[in-house]
């Protein structure tokens, strides 16, 4: 249950960074970490990626629990064969920070954001990420790359 865990630790990880940001930071208030490469703000994002759809709220939930619900399916399903176990670490990480982004939807009515990246470029510097986000850019990523291999069930 290697993959349960990795999920549950990207939850978790993650809700205890958005408790200690949401106690702590003042929103709009900005800190340098890393040498100035990351910057730490709070930020309340009513939408999707990039407040896609703010105006919906209702609409992301039930979206976003629905994709939560498929991948968690489809990963379970792909757990029994226990086969592509790159394909297996990718969905644990979609499945982690898709629900620590659902939890933050559903009992907060809004997704905390908390750090972006200063880059050369300006569009970018914008963004405002979490660790859910990372973690589901990655597992898609790494799904894609991979997921070639999986054979019919």
């Amino acid at each position: 249950m290697k993959y349960a865990a990795v999920a549950a630790a990207i939850f978790a990880g993650d809700f205890f960074l958005k408790e200690c940001i949401e106690k702590q930071e003042e929103e709009k208030q900005e800190t340098e970490i890393c040498r100035g490469r990351v910057i730490l703000k709070r930020y309340h994002n009513k939408g999707a990626a990039l407040n896609f759809m703010e105006k919906q709220p209702g609409v992301v939930r039930a979206v976003s629990g629905a994709i939560v619900l498929f991948v968690g399916i489809f990963w379970y399903l792909l757990l029994q064969k226990k086969e592509n176990p790159m394909v297996l670490l990718g969905l644990s990480l979609l499945l982690g920070g898709g629900a620590g982004n659902f939890y933050d939807r559903t009992a907060r009515g809004y997704v905390v954001d908390y750090f972006s990246f200063c880059t050369p470029w300006k569009k970018l510097n914008q963004v405002v990420f979490n660790l859910s986000d990372l973690c589901i850019f990655l597992g898609s990523l790494l799904v894609v790359l991979f997921g070639r291999k999986i054979e019919s069930f």
